[in-house]
């Protein structure tokens, strides 16, 4: 009976094996794999013709997969594009109307290397293929697909003001939102100004309404007002500034043995009453202070002492080294949290006060000249809990003249004035583009979104663009 049975099972499996092969080579879609299948595989027979090839149609589950692999990828690399990471063009026909790609593959290897005895300070490189002209006429220099999300589809570079030989238009750049003004100094120690041990650096302003209608109508169509704010009390030497609690805090460099650098807080609004709130450490005169900026999460002012002052011969001998300080307004209390510098500069901080940096321009001794194998770099450092610095780390070696104003944007990226305009780098140090002067820009300022106001000494610019400056001018912010 158990033989019977094996038997007829056979019988039965090889008619449904029959009755499975004209089904596939009917081309109906599925092919079961069922236990009854299996089973005739293992008992079949083996055969002596030759095997018809059956057209087996590929699973559904395994189209269905190919498509989700398909779309995801398709997806990543929309993503990857629209993010800025990519190095793929993303708008092959929409290149702004004043921007040019430069690639930096295309001078890895130059055919000619100049001679280290043809470079001096001023020397600027030019991709192969630019000029001093090409680079003018498309100043938005887009060295990575990422700096498109930074100047977006029209950016503009409006010339607004111009001070003929006089370095007018230096630094402590601060956008002031209840007028809607920018705010700045003319250089210290120049000897076009006759500043410096003689006579103080002034203090200007300008509104940005009349820069914005100058821009719109395009370059060489007028100029701004530039109005000189006289404070109730005197600014010695201003340099540096930032934006805190509503007001502006000015560095001053001091003039001579008698008139030490001072922090200084002014009211923006008239008649620009004014207040020194720190002039000493520990009863010694600073250097000359010449950078100041606020770290957003303990609301203290961070500044830098240089002794610019003594270089450029409008102050004595320095008696403290070149470094950094924290100050805390409300309780007095002073220290330094950097030293190890050759001249420390400009500061800023990250949007979320995690990280500050600090530029050395330690390359341009002022009046005793140029020394290449020194600094031109931008350190950042990581700003512990208790508000000190730790972890310096090289951030950027500029390769026009020094970096000196430095500032950030909302998302992080960090931006410099040097010697041939603004460079522009993600937070990892990656360079993604310039805004090209061809002459020196010490500092700059956002205003607010879609606005940035260039100091380059004797001329002012003002520019248009997508990026957001980091909200320096919240209380928030600056407390």
């Amino acid at each position: 009976m158990v033989k019977n049975r094996k038997a007829g099972t056979n019988e039965s499996l090889q008619k449904k094996d029959k009755e499975t092969i004209r089904t596939n080579e009917s081309n109906v879609a599925q092919y079961e794999f069922t236990q009854t299948q299996t089973s005739y595989s293992a008992i079949k027979p083996k055969s002596k013709k030759k095997k018809k090839v059956v057209n087996r149609k590929i699973p559904k589950y395994i189209m269905v997969g190919i498509l989700s692999i398909t779309v995801l990828g398709l997806a990543a690399y929309i993503q990857s594009v629209k993010g800025g990471t990519s190095h793929i063009k993303r708008w092959d026909n929409a290149l702004p109307k004043y921007a040019q790609i430069i690639r930096p593959s295309s001078f890895a290897v130059l055919d000619s290397v100049p001679s280290p005895t043809e470079h001096n300070f001023t020397t600027l490189f030019y991709p192969p293929g630019t000029s001093a002209e090409s680079l003018k006429e498309k100043p938005f220099l887009i060295y990575d697909d990422a700096f498109y999300d930074i100047i977006g589809t029209n950016p503009t570079l409006t010339l607004v003001a111009d001070g003929g030989s006089n370095p007018l238009f230096h630094e402590a750049t601060v956008w002031y939102p209840p007028t809607d003004e920018v705010f700045f100094v003319q250089n210290a120690g120049a000897p076009a100004a006759g500043t410096g041990l003689d006579k103080s650096a002034i203090i200007q302003k300008i509104s940005l309404s009349q820069a914005a209608n100058i821009a719109s109508q395009g370059n060489g169509t007028g100029f701004v007002d530039v109005i000189t704010v006289n404070t109730t009390s005197e600014v010695t030497n201003p340099n540096g500034a930032t934006n805190f609690r509503g007001k502006i805090v000015f560095t001053g460099e001091g003039q001579g043995d008698n008139v030490p650098p001072a922090l200084y807080w002014v009211d923006p609004n008239e008649p620009y009453n004014t207040t020194v709130i720190l002039n000493n450490y520990y009863g010694r005169q600073f250097s000359s202070l010449n950078d100041v900026a606020v770290n957003p999460r303990n609301k203290q002012l961070y500044f830098t002492d240089v002794t610019y002052g003594y270089l450029q011969d409008f102050r004595p001998a320095p008696v403290l080294p070149n470094q950094v300080y924290k100050f805390n307004v409300d309780t007095g209390a002073l220290g330094v949290v950097a030293d190890g510098f050759n001249l420390p500069n400009g500061l800023t901080f990250s949007p979320d006060g995690q990280f500050a940096y600090v530029a050395d321009t330690g390359a341009n001794a002022g009046f005793w000249g140029f020394n290449y194998t020194k600094p031109a770099t931008l350190y950042r450092f990581n700003v512990n809990d208790d508000g000190t610095f730790g972890n310096r780390q090289t951030f950027a070696y500029i390769d026009a003249g020094v970096p000196d104003g430095v500032h950030c944007d909302n998302k992080g990226n960090v931006y410099a004035g040097v010697g041939d305009g603004i460079h522009v780098w993600d937070p990892t140090g990656l360079l993604l583009g310039k805004i090209w002067l061809g002459e020196t820009s010490a500092n700059f300022q956002f205003a607010g979104k879609g606005r940035l106001v260039i100091c380059a000494e004797t001329k002012l610019y003002y520019v248009t663009l997508e990026a957001e400056g980091a909200d320096i001018t919240s209380s928030s912010y600056s407390g």
